[in-house]
């Protein structure tokens, strides 16, 4: 079992991975009919979290593209729970946490201190808040000087839209991340810069545990299979409902049957 030296091993979406996998640790082994029809492979209790990662994936590959002289960190573990920050930024332009939500296929709107999705009030703007304030009190007592970490929220959606309040928090949607980061102003000189990357990737600055062994790379590996096993059953489902369409449409009423049954009979072999 390897254990990260610093924050720089933890991967996108890795606290969120953890959550998901243990929730769908609980779902019951699929039938081969279940199988052959593409049932969901997730249970309903892991979807969302299912989905928090998969957003926080795709914000740091946009955060990727960020130049060399930028730091970013990725749920980085605070407190002395399980609590963590999406991803923390530190660069010539200042520090950042970010806080991710992915409310694809769904309606955003956000004015002043208020953020609702499909019409129903959230605490995302209050929540992100608070995270910055909180970080920045962490990252100041380790650094011994003043850092004031800006909160950002990012919203992946399908329309976001906003009130006549400026947002309490600067929200964004994950393509306009990387560009509004990098063309701030300058805040923190080149030195100043490599120290706080330094102090903020010590695990010790924001956990009061220095050090956890759980941290590996066999819980992403395992999201990873569950990811292959989530498009398989998608590509079957579709597969599905064309062999029904086309026994419906091509075979007279009296073969139907066998030619069903040849066609599952096909693809549970495939499947197997």
């Amino acid at each position: 079992m390897s254990v990260p030296l610093t924050l720089r091993a933890r991967k996108p979406g890795y606290a969120v991975m953890q959550r998901c996998l243990e929730l769908q640790a609980a779902a019951p082994a699929r039938s081969s009919w279940q199988r052959f029809r593409g049932v969901d492979v997730l249970v309903p209790e892991a979807r969302s979290w299912y989905k928090g990662a998969l957003g926080e994936r795709r914000v740091a590959a946009v955060l990727d593209e960020l130049g060399p002289e930028f730091t970013v960190l990725h749920a980085v573990p605070v407190g002395s729970g399980a609590s963590d920050i999406d991803h923390v930024v530190i660069g010539p332009t200042g520090v950042f946490c970010i806080n991710t939500k992915n409310h694809a296929d769904h309606t955003v709107w956000v004015g002043g201190g208020t953020l609702m999705v499909n019409g129903q009030r959230t605490p995302h703007v209050h929540r992100a808040l608070d995270e910055g304030a909180r970080a920045s009190r962490l990252l100041s007592a380790a650094a011994v000087s003043d850092v004031a970490v800006q909160p950002l929220l990012v919203i992946e959606s399908a329309s976001l839209r906003f009130g006549k309040k400026v947002p309490a928090v600067v929200t964004l949607r994950p393509q306009e991340l990387g560009r509004w980061i990098s063309g701030l102003e300058r805040a923190w000189s080149n030195e100043a810069t490599r120290y706080l990357a330094m102090v903020a990737e010590e695990r010790a600055t924001w956990h009061v545990e220095s050090l956890v062994i759980t941290d590996t790379l066999r819980h992403v590996q395992r999201f990873e299979r569950l990811e292959r096993d989530i498009a398989q059953a998608a590509a079957q489902r579709r597969f599905f409902r064309k062999a029904v369409v086309l026994a419906v449409l091509a075979v007279p009423a009296g073969g139907l049957l066998g030619y069903w049954w040849a066609v599952a009979a096909e693809a549970l072999q495939n499947a197997a």
